[in-house]
């Protein structure tokens, strides 16, 4: 096999855009044969821009058709781990859009589903390939950042307005998307949290629901998190102020490091803070650091993780992104939303009955939502929308 024949599950905007990078050549590897839809006119416009792709109103036929080696799977959240499955029961290789899902239990039964077939499993994270973020990475898992202390995380530019969530009667709605902020835009830096810094045990969380917007679900969350050894992490989103901030600190016993504006600043401890704490006879001393910076110009993450997880395909080579990961970030929001609605904190892994139990309720009591806006984006401007803002 030279390329990968990929099938789309969903023609919408990242659907569409992902299309669109294939189209272009971005993704030597990879072509696009099928897609499918519910929606007529979104495949009539798709066919219109790859005539040579079978357009199919039914995913699950389209994924028994023959033509498809593999499938990118950009549905709504609640279908990721239900369409995941169909493919892994047929032997075809799956790219999922983030999140894995809405909750943990679907997720976690995707994974096993994908554990017994012999297919590649990846997942649209392509903030992952930010050199800045991968950077921070290393130096964390390496030790050179020494005992880790804390995260704070401020990402607060995930500005959107209220013609946005009008746009779409799924937006913003526990039915549609299975929450706000932490399920729409915030995944990719829950992912990143937890592949730089680990997985905290436990979580502290306030999601407030419509502080900003006339929506159901939550536009502004804090988190606190605490790990086994020790460390804490405090996270904050938000999309409901301008101009927004993006700044991430880290820090270790050997040091610090701050990714913001675009550059990664570390600053390097001589020796380790507590042996200075505990050995230094003087109170009032200050640390002796280093300094360096790193600046990488950001690609296009998109389709890195395509040509990605072709060449796993093809040549066996590592995902940057593994599907199974998805699992993580997920708990993170599963247990923030936990700790918001009991007014308490929640372990990780999470307590299933209970989110469950509360998203059906939530589910439930939620008003229909009209469709009032048409906002428009074409698809060349999808990869813009989800670059690093600093």
């Amino acid at each position: 096999m030279d390329k990968v024949r990929l099938g789309i599950i969903g023609m919408g905007n990242m659907g569409s855009g992902h299309m669109q990078s294939i189209i272009k050549g971005e993704c030597p590897r990879i072509e696009v044969t099928a897609f499918a839809d519910i929606d007529p006119q979104k495949l009539e416009r798709a066919a219109g821009q790859l005539p040579t792709a079978k357009a199919f109103g039914d995913a699950l036929q389209m994924l028994d058709s023959g033509l498809i080696d593999a499938a990118l799977i950009a549905v709504p959240h609640y279908d990721h781990p239900t369409y995941a499955i169909e493919c892994f029961k047929r032997h075809i290789h799956v790219m999922t859009e983030k999140p894995a899902g809405v909750y943990t239990r679907q997720v976690r039964e995707m994974n096993a589903a994908a554990e017994k077939s012999d297919v590649k499993f990846a997942i649209m994270f392509n903030q992952r390939t930010n050199p800045i973020y991968s950077k921070a990475r290393e130096i964390v898992q390496s030790g050179r950042l020494g005992q880790t202390k804390r995260l704070v995380w401020i990402v607060t530019n995930w500005y959107r307005t209220q013609a946005y969530y009008d746009s779409g009667s799924w937006r913003a709605t526990w039915n549609g998307e299975g929450g706000g902020v932490l399920l729409n835009q915030a995944p990719h830096n829950l992912d990143l949290w937890q592949w730089i810094f680990g997985m905290p045990k436990r979580v502290r969380a306030f999601c407030t629901v419509g502080k900003y917007h006339n929506i159901s679900v939550e536009d502004d969350v804090t988190i606190y998190g605490e790990y086994e050894n020790g460390s804490t992490a405090v996270f904050i989103s938000t999309t409901g102020e301008a101009p927004g901030t993006n700044r991430l600190e880290i820090s270790g016993d050997l040091g610090k490091l701050v990714l913001e504006e675009g550059k990664l600043k570390w600053w390097k401890l001589k020796e380790s803070e507590r042996q200075i704490c505990f050995n230094c006879k003087d109170g009032f001393v200050w640390p002796e650091t280093d300094y360096e910076e790193f600046t990488a110009p950001e690609p296009d993450g998109h389709p890195i993780l395509l040509n990605n997880f072709a060449d796993a395909i093809l040549d066996g080579k590592e995902l940057i992104a593994n599907g199974y990961e998805g699992l993580n970030s997920l708990s993170i929001s599963n247990a923030a939303y936990i700790s918001s609605w009991t007014d308490n904190w929640a372990e990780i892994p999470v307590d299933e009955d209970t989110f469950e139990k509360n998203l059906a309720r939530l589910c439930l009591n939620e008003v229909e939502k009209k469709r009032t806006v048409s906002v428009s984006e074409p698809a060349q401007q999808l990869s813009q929308r989800w670059k690093v803002r600093w």
